[in-house]
């Protein structure tokens, strides 16, 4: 085994570092979600903090590492008897973001169980990951259908196989851990409140700071084993800490005033669920037991809001993450204890004795003679400031309206692209629709087709009484049908005919519906403006749908509309993102009033543009944004030349009765 990186030895990121401490005090706070770019240690402080957790006692032999104290009853190696054990290292299991359903929960033989009737069962990683850390790296990446059986067992503490009617339940308890860089895209609600906490880290902006990060780095490759030997004491000395954490965490009072702090923090940031008042309180008891402490206080409290609220506080996924730290203060300060007297200082998260709240490394082997503080991430970074006007009858930035709920656009036909909730697509997952031969190893059985093709050879192979001979060319799969996330592309008109503010107003907030349903299905987005005399790619094809959120707020228009431009632009976006992801299919949107200028024969131009993508059959879609009393169709005409459909502001509300918006299945000419 490689010599891990010491939890001792990273430098800064004091919040991390106290969250990960936390929940090993304390494994039911719930995990950590660690957010940041990428580059900055993230998977290192998560895996080097398995080293620092105890050990754990086990069954012998058992392969589900059940309590010898209290195993089991419904172990699959079971039964067990209580009595001592055998005490291993805790374990950290990794999640791979390529792995498959098998792999997470576990594999039965299908063969032997038709043909022997046994329930011959090979665990996953859940059962790997029971009464240790399950660390899933770009969990943001993570399939949904892994996410849905990551939520099932986080939520009942087991694992469920149901193959066909055979079932294996086994426990699994496990720390959660898991790291994201949110320019790649955010996470569904449902398993961001699964995280008990969260985390923000960046990069220190200290030269100081960052010349130290550098210098053990080096070390650290140059020899790992005398690097970490180097780090033994202060290892130690931690791991011993948290043993004594641990200890006391039973004796902390966490007291009636304390409980009435929490919960009016948690209604006053308007937090969903029950929750985050839970994990709230795990928290600051775990924060007073780390700083040796019997009994919560007040600035435990703050703590643990500022570690646990922030991502559940956030409405829609434009919400930047943080807390408003005025408000906690005011909230905190109004819940005051009234008895508590004037004369008793507050204890600062270090707790007595300036204890700290994370492992010193102010004389540690390599550390610097001060180290700079971590800057504080806890507050969201300010928005990009609009761009001013650059020329004539060009305007600043107008402010989006608020999204709405809009219709479902998709894409027509069958596809087999990444796993979401848009278009129909072949999966692994979803309504059975048929059956085949394996290929490979067989995963999911389909009965009925089995049964079929082995009835006709019944005689042949000499079978006697009621029993069935199946044989392995007898075996088939079940094919299934589910949904898929698409490509959509944004081709947004920035220019002059689209400049009243008012209804470019309407219509960024239209785009930013769309992104939101865009969010919402797991799609991956782009957005190309146009406007003056070229058109640029904002952002290019990404799963952050926040990002492109920001670039459309900045967005400045005026100038003439060189639609052919755009539609050009997207062409070799989605040319290139064909040989990047050939099985995610594109959808392209494009939002204008359907006008053209600049240049010779601008409109001829930008029908021609048009045929090229319908004449490789990309779905669209036309948000005609024309206004007023004279209308021309103009964006209708684009839509087919597109070959696709055309919708009003009006008619993409979900909730409009009149003018139903026009499914693009059947309108594009693309072959599943």
């Amino acid at each position: 085994m490689s010599t891990r990186y010491p939890f001792t030895a990273v430098v800064g990121m004091d919040d991390l570092r106290l969250a990960l401490l936390l929940n090993a005090v304390s494994p039911a706070v719930g995990g950590v979600l660690v957010r940041g770019e990428k580059g900055t240690a993230k998977s290192t402080a998560v895996r080097a903090l398995a080293d620092l957790l105890p050990e754990v006692a086990v069954v012998a032999g058992c392969r589900f590492s059940c309590d010898p104290a209290a195993p089991d009853p419904r172990c699959p190696d079971g039964p067990h008897e209580s009595g001592p054990g055998a005490a291993r290292a805790a374990r950290m299991v990794e999640l791979p973001v390529g792995a498959s359903e098998d792999r997470l929960v576990g594999a039965l033989d299908i063969e032997r169980a038709l043909g022997e009737g046994v329930k011959a069962f090979e665990p996953g990683l859940l059962a790997d990951a029971h009464r240790g850390i399950l660390y899933v790296d770009e969990v943001n990446l993570l399939h949904d259908h892994l996410i849905d059986l990551l939520l099932d067992a986080a939520a009942m503490g087991s694992s469920y196989v149901e193959r066909e009617g055979v079932s294996v339940r086994h426990a699994a308890r496990f720390l959660l851990v898991g790291t994201m860089n949110p320019e790649e895209g955010e996470l569904r609600p449902q398993l961001l409140d699964r995280f008990g906490l969260t985390v923000e880290v960046a990069a220190s902006r200290e030269p100081e700071q960052r010349v130290e990060v550098v210098r053990r780095r080096l070390a650290y490759d140059d020899d790992p084993a005398a690097f970490a030997a180097r780090w033994a004491d202060e290892e130690g000395a931690l791991r011993q800490r948290i043993v004594a954490a641990r200890e006391l965490l039973p004796s902390v009072v966490l007291g009636d005033a304390v409980l009435l702090q929490i919960a009016a923090t948690c209604a006053a940031f308007e937090v969903d669920g029950m929750r985050a008042d839970i994990v709230m309180a795990r928290t600051a008891t775990a924060l007073a037991a780390w700083a040796g402490r019997t009994e919560v206080t007040s600035e435990d409290v703050r703590q643990a809001a500022l570690l646990a609220l922030p991502h559940r506080r956030r409405r829609n996924p434009f919400d930047a993450p943080g807390l408003d730290q005025d408000k906690l203060d005011e909230t905190l300060e109004q819940f005051q204890d009234e008895d508590r007297g004037d004369d008793d200082p507050d204890p600062g998260p270090e707790g007595p004795g300036g204890g700290g709240g994370v492992p010193p490394q102010g004389d540690s082997p390599e550390s610097p003679a001060e180290s700079p503080e971590t800057p504080d991430t806890s507050e969201a970074p300010e928005p990009p400031a609009a761009p001013a006007p650059s020329g004539p009858g060009e305007r600043a930035a107008v402010k989006a309206a608020e999204p709405f709920r809009t219709k479902m656009l998709s894409v027509p036909g069958l596809g087999e692209g990444a796993a979401g909730r848009r278009s129909r697509a072949r999966t692994d997952h979803g309504r059975t629709t048929g059956s085949r031969r394996p290929e490979g190893a067989l995963t999911k059985l389909h009965l009925t087709a089995t049964v079929q093709a082995a009835a006709p050879h019944q005689r042949a192979r000499g079978r006697s009484g009621r029993g069935l001979v199946v044989r392995r060319d007898d075996l088939r799969q079940a094919t299934r049908e589910g949904r898929e996330g698409n490509l959509v592309l944004f081709v947004v008109d920035a220019s002059g005919s689209m400049a009243a503010r008012q209804r470019m107003s309407a219509v960024k907030g239209a785009v930013l519906s769309l992104l939101l349903d865009a969010y919402q299905r797991r799609d991956k987005v782009g957005l190309i403006t146009f406007r003056g005399k070229e058109a640029e790619v904002a952002l290019p094809p990404t799963s952050s749908v926040d990002a492109a959120a920001a670039r459309l707020e900045s967005l400045p228009t005026g100038g003439r509309t060189p639609l052919a431009a755009g539609l050009l632009k997207a062409h070799d976006v989605l040319r290139v993102e064909r040989l990047r992801d050939p099985s995610r299919r594109p959808l392209l949107v494009v939002v204008t009033d359907g006008r053209a200028t600049g240049g010779p024969d601008p409109v001829a131009l930008a029908g021609r543009s048009a045929r090229l993508h319908a004449a490789e059959g990309t779905a669209s879609v036309v948000v005609d944004c024309e206004s007023g009393m004279v209308r021309l169709g103009l964006a209708g005409e684009l839509a087919r030349e597109l070959g696709g459909s055309a919708v009003t502001l009006d008619e993409l509300r979900a909730d409009t009765i009149a003018g139903l918006v026009k499914d693009v299945q059947g309108t594009s000419r693309r072959a599943a």
